[in-house]
């Protein structure tokens, strides 16, 4: 044996152990989270919205048995239960659903879970399929439905805002263009081709910012959530967005209750009890304590903006502090949906 040959054999050889160890670091990192922390480790660090659905959770809390045959109508049947429930909301893929049933090779019947990330650059769902998925097979309806190949495994599949209309009605925008990861058997979508493909070359390499990083771990083992940064929490659900009467009541209600603070990053989920949990991020632990008492003030009087009483909708089981984190547990009034209507503004206990 030549001594290049040798050479050769140890640099592979030493290939082979740094890939198996960054695997194992992975497997190390993952064995202890919720799968909604795994999920977000995957998203961008600019991420100003997360939008979470554990569909496998979903399917399992209302009985649906569903796989890659089954019809377009029963996915349809399941998504009403879902949404009767209110654990679809979150969710970029509902209208898109049949259509990507029929063609697409994955759907909110098959997959395990879908993370809808949004940046000021841009924005991408990202997919977790089954262990036992065949992406090839995605890849090959994706190629059958109009997509063109990439030159690389990690690329992004062509489609653009022609080719979906051609595939069938109600495809969102989020499925123009799409990669595939198969080492960690995941599905990306966004309606940005370069956008997606700098997604792709960075996935899991760097982390959300810590205060959005403890909501999502507080979140549990959330089956529905939407996860803010802490600006995008200060605008998205401002009383801004009421009208003036609202607002001048917003602002005395404030007032009455004590003193708020601005969130560092703020989370609201469905949790497999039933029950809705409101993780709010704070400077320090001083913050915290003071908010814990008037943000659940605020969540047990009226709701301007959202109309009558936040009491219509939930009452406040607990609301704790824990360091720098304020927990609100909410129980749901029968046929209320907290989730999908509080998580858009104006929401009075969310201000800043």
């Amino acid at each position: 044996m030549s001594k290049r040959t040798t050479v050769a054999m140890v640099v592979v050889a030493a290939l082979v152990v740094v890939a198996a160890s960054l695997v194992g670091v992975r497997l190390w990192r993952d064995h202890d989270r919720t799968p909604l922390e795994r999920a977000a480790s995957y998203a961008p660090a600019d991420a100003q919205r997360l939008s979470w659905t554990d569909w496998a959770a979903v399917r399992d809390r209302v009985g649906a048995h569903l796989d890659e045959d089954s019809s377009p109508g029963k996915v349809e049947d399941f998504l009403d239960e879902g949404y009767d429930d209110d654990l679809t909301a979150a969710s970029a893929l509902v209208q898109s659903a049949r259509v990507l049933q029929a063609h697409f090779g994955f759907s909110p019947a098959t997959v395990s879970w879908e993370l809808f990330s949004q940046a000021d650059d841009g924005a991408v769902v990202i997919l977790k399929l089954p262990d036992d998925a065949d992406l090839d097979h995605v890849g090959d309806q994706l190629e059958a439905s109009g997509f063109t190949r990439p030159d690389r495994d990690d690329g992004v599949w062509q489609g653009g805002d022609t080719l979906l209309p051609e595939i069938g009605a109600d495809l969102t925008p989020e499925l123009q263009y799409v990669a595939i990861d198969a080492g960690d058997g995941l599905v990306l979508t966004s309606d940005k081709a370069d956008y997606l493909q700098g997604v792709v070359d960075h996935l899991g390499d760097t982390d959300l910012p810590d205060p959005m990083q403890e909501v999502v771990s507080a979140s549990g083992d959330a089956l529905s959530a939407s996860v803010y940064a802490g600006d995008y929490t200060c605008s998205a659900l401002a009383m801004s967005h009421a009208d003036d009467d609202d607002q001048a009541t917003g602002e005395r209600l404030v007032a009455e209750a004590g003193e708020v603070n601005p969130v560092t990053a703020f989370a609201m989920s469905m949790q497999p009890g039933g029950h809705v949990l409101v993780a709010m991020g704070f400077e320090d632990d001083d913050q915290a304590r003071t908010n814990a008492d008037t943000r659940a003030t605020l969540a047990a009087g009226p709701a301007p903006g959202q109309g009558g009483d936040f009491t219509d909708r939930f009452t406040v089981a607990s609301a704790t502090a824990d360091g720098d984190l304020v927990r609100l547990d909410l129980v749901p009034v029968e046929g209320a949906y907290v989730l999908s209507d509080l998580s858009s503004g104006p929401v009075l206990f969310a201000t800043c």
